[in-house]
């Protein structure tokens, strides 16, 4: 793969700034790749956890099923996320991953992993840094769910989507596609699908968010983030310092 088509450099160039050799590393993480269709389950809660995947393409999402039937989605996946990293200490998967779109994922047993600590420190040191948002972004997301009123969940995980997104695509520029069901964004934000819609309804009626099917146009970035008060310090700027010393 071309360095510069790979998301996965691109992600992690976000970071720090990497040499020739460091970039070869992460290509090898992409290698073997594997085309999966939307809907498709890459791994069930309880399976052996052996190995990690990059999502190359398309959109992934994490999830439990609760004992009522519901289901939570915990994390959406992007281009260039590391799939599985929370389960590296452990021998059975903690939660479902399934497809949300078509994509391709790589799959990398987790002793690659181990081989690339050994080889480059500023890649362990970045792959640190991915972990430390992950758990960032599950805090902030407790927070959405657990205080915020419907109208700020949406606006706040609205914006959190688009900068990252950002991180990877420099193209955009406040409009990008959304492939979410009203169903899956109810089960994400923890509100009904008729709550979601009646939301989107409200914050289009206020010029701040426009919905065409899976098509968002944001006109005014500031406006949404003040009304999810989002602060995006927990995405990826306090960790530059470190890496780049």
């Amino acid at each position: 793969m071309e360095q510069d088509n790979s998301c996965i450099i691109r992600h992690f160039s976000h970071y720090c700034t990497l040499t020739d050799d460091e970039k070869q590393l992460l290509i090898a993480l992409e290698e073997s790749p594997t085309e999966i269709k939307a809907g498709a389950l890459l791994w069930e809660m309880g399976s052996p956890a052996n190995e990690f995947c990059t999502l190359r393409s398309g959109w992934a999402y994490s999830y439990r099923h609760l004992e009522n039937g519901d289901r939570q989605i915990l994390e959406v996946f992007l281009p260039g996320d590391i799939i599985g990293l929370r389960e590296f200490a452990f021998s059975q998967r903690l939660e479902n991953v399934r497809m949300i779109t078509d994509g391709v994922v790589c799959h990398f047993p987790h002793k690659r992993m181990l081989e690339l600590f050994r080889q480059s420190l500023p890649l362990t040191s970045v792959m640190f840094a991915i972990g430390s948002r992950h758990q960032a972004l599950l805090t902030e997301r407790l927070v959405n769910l657990a205080r915020r009123s419907a109208r700020q969940k949406m606006a706040h995980f609205l914006h959190e989507m688009y900068l990252r997104l950002r991180q990877t695509n420099d193209d955009i520029s406040g409009q990008f596609r959304l492939p979410l069901s009203q169903e899956q964004l109810a089960d994400i934000l923890g509100l009904s699908p008729v709550h979601v819609s009646r939301t989107f309804s409200a914050l289009s009626e206020d010029g701040l968010v426009f919905r065409d099917r899976y098509h968002l146009s944001i006109p005014d970035l500031e406006a949404l983030a003040t009304e999810g008060e989002f602060d995006d310090c927990y995405l990826t700027d306090n960790v530059r310092p470190l890496l780049n010393d």
